[in-house]
């Protein structure tokens, strides 16, 4: 029927001047002054001569005006013709109607989008959230506060970005083919390069790559890139994710925490404006210094097992037994603590902290302790009882890396599928000489999710990964 009236339904540019917000939001600026709009109709009402419609762009929507006698029989014909859903550029003078509402007064309008399929009626929740996650398009259109979810998201990223390029950190780009599997201990997905015929790895980490560039000279280097871990889904978890890495050299996990505290209050500031902010029912209080805890001292607390007077694997293997732990690969002591922490601990550690000195036996990466070469100078930013950032005084001895990398091979053998690979290529690095160094890990969506008040990580992900459905 347009193409009848000689309409192109998916029409051409249109000189966009203006958003909704910034006329809604500065009406005696634009009284009366002529704007071009566009967006997508979600409401419209009127007949005779004369119409309205809200029209939505990326900022909000705004009521349209459109009457006959402004814009012609032909143009009219075609309002009429329009539907929810459709895009359309109008330009016209602004003013505010007798009740009040600032519009805009079309003198002229055009199609610039025919949409083919109904907006959903009602697309709130429960029932819909698969739905919601699969056609995201339509979620953004019909939720607002989906789009300012994302529009926070982004948001954020930036703010982290400016911090990090005033701390005079440099932005990298480092592969996302691998041949080891290396930086952290997780399943990876596995391809097949064709012309070099070899299996290869998506990254399952930033980090020995970034830690290479240490070597070659770049001092303070960071990367905001996806990761793929093959493992579950859950509110948590999606296999593609995005992390934050960065590795300072001459700084140690002392550095990394002050870091870690004040990008995170910056990120929130940026965000929330402020860095008290609501969570899931509760009040976080992000404000830096966050309080440090060991973990043998986090365990204490919380359970009343002293593993600093525990000190032969036995003796924890008899801790793991009292609380029933499923201990992966060789069971020893740091393993039983670490679980212990895991199990008992982090559920109350519900305000930021930072737990540190973690075992060196799931810290193949980290320093070891001078006074303690059981444990590691290590440390994880725990917020609502999650983990949201993982660091180290970086390990820079090649002799004592190939040791660890030896005994994560017998870990692997032993049954463990996420024990650290040999990287022979990593250690030549490290064997041309690392820098002493602090390095930090941040997940994006965790901290996306802290600053949106949202409990799902698919909440945070514009396209979370889904199973696919047959008959769409």
């Amino acid at each position: 029927e347009l193409k009848e009236m000689g309409i192109d339904p998916f029409g051409g540019p249109f000189n966009q001047t203006h958003h909704a917000e910034e006329i809604l939001q500065d009406f005696d600026a634009f009284e009366n002054e002529t704007v071009s709009i566009a967006g997508r109709i979600m409401a419209k009402r009127g007949h005779g001569k004369a119409s309205f419609a809200h029209v939505q762009d990326l900022t909000g929507q705004i009521q349209i005006y459109v009457r006959l006698n402004d814009v012609g029989q032909e143009t009219y014909d075609l309002f009429g013709k329009l539907d929810i859903g459709d895009i359309i550029g109008v330009t016209g003078k602004v003013f505010k109607t007798r009740m009040g509402e600032i519009t805009v007064s079309a003198e002229e309008l055009a199609l610039l989008t025919k949409s083919l399929h109904p907006l959903p009626e009602k697309w709130h929740g429960l029932k819909d959230v698969e739905l919601r996650y699969r056609q995201r398009y339509v979620d953004l259109i019909v939720n607002p506060d989906v789009r300012n979810d994302f529009l926070a998201r982004i948001k954020a990223i930036k703010a982290i970005r400016q911090y990090l390029d005033q701390q005079g950190f440099l932005e990298v780009e480092t592969p996302t083919l691998h041949t080891i599997a290396g930086g952290a201990a997780a399943r990876p997905f596995i391809t097949h390069h064709n012309a070099l015929d070899i299996d290869m790895y998506l990254r399952i980490a930033l980090e020995l790559h970034l830690k290479r560039l240490l070597v070659g000279g770049l001092e303070r280097v960071y990367e905001i890139g996806r990761v793929f871990r093959n493992e579950g889904i859950s509110t948590r978890h999606n296999p593609e994710f995005t992390m934050l890495e960065l590795y300072q050299a001459y700084g140690d996990y002392e550095d990394m925490m002050v870091l870690t505290e004040n990008l995170v209050a910056h990120a929130a500031k940026a965000v929330r404006g402020t860095t008290v902010i609501p969570y899931q029912g509760e009040t976080l209080d992000l404000t830096p210094p966050w309080p440090r805890l060991t973990m043998i001292e986090a365990v204490k607390q919380y359970t009343g097992e002293d593993f600093s007077a525990i000190q032969t694997d036995e003796e924890a293997l008899a801790v793991a037994e009292k609380y029933k732990l499923k201990i992966e690969g060789t069971p020893g002591w740091g393993k039983v603590l670490s679980e212990m922490f895991e199990e008992h601990v982090e559920q109350h550690l519900m305000q930021p902290h930072f737990i540190i000195d973690y075992p060196i036996e799931i810290s193949p990466l980290a320093k070891k302790k001078k006074d303690n070469p059981a444990l590691t100078y290590r440390f994880e930013a725990f917020v609502a009882c999650r983990e949201l950032a993982n660091a180290f005084s970086e390990l820079n001895d090649p002799l004592d890396q190939r040791e660890r990398f030896l005994a994560q091979l017998a870990e692997k053998e032993a049954g463990d599928e996420e024990a650290h690979p040999m990287d022979e290529d990593f250690i030549r690095a490290l064997e041309y000489g690392m820098p002493p160094a602090g390095g930090l890990g941040i997940g994006i969506d965790r901290l996306i999710m802290l600053l949106t008040d949202k409990a799902s990580i698919r909440d945070v992900i514009l396209f979370p990964t889904m199973r696919p459905v047959t008959n769409q």
